[in-house]
């Protein structure tokens, strides 16, 4: 549903916002700072003005191994593998904040963000698992686990105590980790008291400040293809400070059976791959955990539900700046609220 290994927005997939070249601003001003790795199953990549020059791969890197090990489904150790399998109900501080956050996400968007999607994202074939044969009965059995919220307890002694509705319930964070784990290294950076970054794991990207010469850090907005193997191409160029950018997408995670395409968003209602016109859905947020979880949840309820909801959400930050393409008679439109028109630098 937001990419990690596969991301079920966990809106999870999430098209892969591109980052443009910094190359206008290193005319006016030192370049930045870069550093680049792998989490999550997938990159980070990091651009940031310090007038020391330090070098922050290592802390960076320390943070996020510690979060794998918390939240991530590939890691066979993690804590949320072992919550999963039961052999684990005590979970730390992050644990505990991505259950709440999902939980309150959950609660906001009537459904379509749901963290206990777990089985069926597994069972489609859209996690560590192999694909299971899926039917009518199948995804019956596996939505009666799915629904309802796990809860927390906090212990005499301080700890966070996790409940299950079921044993057979499997949370799964992918539609908000890879958004959370940029808010902490972004929380980092300002605890570094460095005022000028930009942040991207997979394509949840979080900008602060801005470059030397006063412009704003450009994000590039992915244009749907075709398929899962063609080019990257832009379909628009924002301008941010201060913010998070995130795309959910339906047309680079999916597989093809017996000449159907079956997306990677799993709508935790139906229990089945999404089927609608909607093909992307770009957020734009003060927080990349609910800019991931938005765009997710976008993704599950398709256009005119999305545009219902932001409609009925008028005071709810992230819930103004929104992009979506989507599909008319095999041409490619797009609809963009006019928060994020603001933001628009180019089209292309």
């Amino acid at each position: 549903m937001t990419a990690s290994a596969p991301r079920i927005t966990t809106v999870g997939t999430v098209a892969t916002l591109l980052l443009l070249c910094l190359s206008a601003c290193r005319q006016a001003a030192p370049g930045p700072e870069h550093i680049e790795g792998q989490a999550q199953g997938t990159y980070y990549s990091i651009s940031y003005y310090d007038a020391q020059h330090r070098d922050l791969q290592g802390p960076i890197d320390s943070l996020l191994a510690a979060f794998d090990q918390t939240a991530s489904l590939w890691v066979d150790s993690s804590l949320l593998r072992r919550v999963n399998e039961n052999s684990d109900s005590i979970v730390n501080d992050d644990f505990a904040q991505l259950t709440a956050l999902s939980v309150a996400m959950h609660q906001l968007t009537d459904g379509a963000f749901d963290c206990t999607v777990g089985p069926l994202v597994s069972a489609w074939g859209f996690s560590f698992r192999s694909r299971q044969p899926m039917s009518d009965a199948a995804v019956d059995s596996l939505r009666r686990y799915v629904g309802q919220q796990p809860t927390l307890e906090r212990s005499a002694d301080g700890q966070y105590i996790l409940h299950k509705p079921y044993p057979q319930t499997a949370l799964d964070f992918n539609a908000i980790a890879q958004g959370y784990s940029t808010d902490l290294i972004a929380r980092y950076l300002d605890r570094q008291g460095i005022t000028d970054y930009i942040v991207d794991v997979g394509g949840e990207v979080y900008a602060r400040g801005g470059k030397p010469d006063g412009s704003p850090w450009r994000i590039g907005v992915e244009r749907p293809a075709a398929n899962k193997y063609s080019q990257r191409e832009l379909a628009s160029t924002i301008g941010v400070r201060d913010m998070a950018v995130v795309t959910s997408g339906s047309y680079r995670k999916y597989y093809e059976e017996n000449g159907v395409r079956y997306s990677h968003t799993i709508d935790p209602v139906t229990g089945r791959p999404v089927r609608h016109t909607l093909l992307s859905v770009t957020v734009v947020d003060t927080a990349a955990w609910r800019a991931d979880a938005l765009a997710t949840a976008f993704m599950v309820m398709g256009l005119e539900r999305a545009k219902a909801f932001i409609a009925a959400h008028p005071d709810d930050s992230g819930t103004q700046a929104v992009y979506f393409i989507y599909d008319e008679a095999g041409d490619n439109k797009t609809y963009a609220t006019p928060a994020f028109e603001k933001l628009i630098l180019t089209n292309k």
